[in-house]
């Protein structure tokens, strides 16, 4: 009895040992952070339990992508409807809550530069949902040291230099899009294409030729694979997430463990090909698997000791990133430019005299676009309007100074990129318009050396494919405004919203015409 009665009790106490930490975690601890917060004189949404503001994030956003607006429209309370009424009603530095974890918004220039310019600090959140990592890790996923040894090895295959090799690649895409377009014009003047999914295969092609050069069939394969498991896991993340349930054996999961370990196998092999192709004496390629392959021996010679280069697995991780960071970002900014162009004739005509005098009807090279200076205005306004990513989130790991607020541990931190691209103050009243001209001079002379232009991000880690991106892009468009004049399409509806990245919802149709 008295056994028992033991036992009941150590079970008794262990229940309610959790039971406290379960209260102090979701409703002591978040109120006690709260109460913080305010008494520093920031502003913010009240704790709910448990939920915090989820159920309202998901309920402005069901809601701002039931419909679609108007051009002229302010498109941010669309794209980031929750963000923006936060921002609206508390300021620029405000709070809110992701269930029992503090939200600190930042939409100011010199609290952003902060966190971006200390990135061992002010580092990506971990955890979350692991299926993510499948999708994109590498130099995407590694912090402090192990990102600086990764981004060493890497820095060499986008540097200005190689990327010039890249661009008959580049052409040879861009050429087979522009093909299909015109066979659909052959009996006609003109006719509409939904030219969003053509730039996202445009996107995809380039990648697979410039990382994988004379192997890009067999790339080509491993990035349909990477475009599959995305869509899977996608809808996966959109779900409730369980932790554990990726383990179990649904049809989804299955499939997309196996795509997963076809990626791997297919990069793996090519790998190996290079490194045999290596030993035997010959040179590397110029592609974007060569140069790193080539670095990273360079690396581990240097150092005598394989510790301070990539491992074939790490390797691998940085390839399947090439897809990602490259394929999403430039497709976006071509779907999105085309759409203004198409919507602001002027500017396009304008682009269209500037391609012509510098390359007529030739095949455009490295050094004149170069020389493009209204297609590189054009660019950087549609970024600013458009950014491939709307805010970056960033968490503090231990109690932290940031623009004299001190933020408890595991406060997370959202950089509010579209919002900045969209405030008034900085950027005046006509923050809304597509004017390229605020480029004339240059991102630092519009911006005032403030850090409110931050589509490719900032700091340390700014994006590592940033010139690759822009390249690809003047020569896609260039090529487009030799071939084509573009209209938007009556039937266009005009709905950008965020799936990973900014894109059009409801496709991007356009009516093209033979220049």
């Amino acid at each position: 009895m008295e056994v028992t009665a033991l036992w009941c009790g150590i079970v008794l106490a262990i229940l309610v040992w959790y039971a406290c930490r379960f209260i102090n975690w979701v409703w002591l601890k978040p109120k006690k952070i709260e109460k913080c917060l305010r008494d520093q004189g920031l502003k913010g949404s009240s704790y709910k339990f448990l939920f915090g503001n989820l159920k309202e994030v998901v309920s402005m956003l069901k809601d701002s992508k039931s419909r679609p607006i108007n051009l002229n429209d302010e498109i941010v309370p669309r794209v980031v409807p929750f963000d923006h009424k936060s921002i609206t009603t508390y300021g620029k530095i405000c709070f809110t809550w992701m269930g029992p974890r503090p939200v600190v918004h930042i939409a100011e220039p010199a609290m952003v530069k902060e966190v971006l310019g200390n990135n061992y600090q002010f580092q990506k959140p971990r955890g979350g949902n692991p299926l993510i990592k499948t999708l994109a890790a590498g130099l995407a996923d590694a912090e402090t040291d192990r990102w600086s040894k990764h981004r060493k090895i890497i820095n060499p295959a986008f540097h200005v230099e190689k990327l010039k090799h890249m661009v008959p690649a580049i052409y040879v895409s861009c050429e087979e899009m522009i093909t299909k377009w015109e066979e659909g014009l052959k009996k006609e003047s003109s006719c509409e294409v939904d030219v969003w999914p053509y730039l996202q295969t445009l996107s995809s092609d380039v990648i697979s030729r410039t990382a994988f050069g004379s192997s890009f069939e067999e790339g080509k394969r491993i990035f349909e694979l990477q475009r599959e498991l995305a869509e899977l896991v996608i809808h996966a993340i959109q779900s409730i997430y369980i932790p554990g349930s990726r383990f179990l054996p649904t049809k989804n999961n299955k499939r997309m463990k196996k795509i997963d370990q076809d990626v791997k196998d297919s990069i793996r092999s090519i790998i190996d090909k290079r490194i045999m192709a290596m030993k035997a004496g010959e040179s590397s390629k110029d592609d974007l698997l060569g140069i790193l392959l080539d670095s990273n021996y360079k690396e581990i010679k240097q150092h005598g000791n394989r510790n301070f280069g990539l491992t074939i697995d790490e390797v691998i991780e940085e390839c399947k990133l090439f897809y990602f960071a490259g394929q999403e970002t430039t497709g976006n900014l071509l779907v999105w430019t085309m759409i203004l162009l198409g919507q602001h004739k002027h500017w396009q005509e304008r682009a269209r005299e500037e391609v012509s005098q510098i390359f007529g009807k030739k095949k455009p090279e490295i050094d004149g676009l170069n020389r493009l200076k209204i297609v590189n205005m054009i660019l950087y306004e549609v970024l600013r309007l458009y950014p491939p990513v709307v805010a970056l989130g960033r968490m503090i790991h231990k109690e932290t100074k940031l623009g004299g607020i001190t933020l408890p541990s595991g406060t997370f931190i959202q950089l509010q990129t579209m919002i900045l691209h969209h405030d008034h103050d900085i950027w005046g009243d006509d923050v809304n318009e597509f004017k390229p001209e605020r480029f004339s001079e240059g991102v630092s002379k519009v911006t005032k050396r403030q850090t409110s232009y931050i589509p490719f991000g900032g700091g340390p880690r700014i994006c590592i494919g940033l010139n690759f991106s822009l390249m690809e892009a003047k020569m896609a468009l260039a090529m487009i405004l030799q071939h084509f004049c573009f209209d938007l399409s009556p039937s266009y509806s005009h709905a950008p919203h965020t799936v990973v990245t900014l894109q059009p919802q409801f496709g991007a149709h356009l009516i093209l015409q033979k220049v």
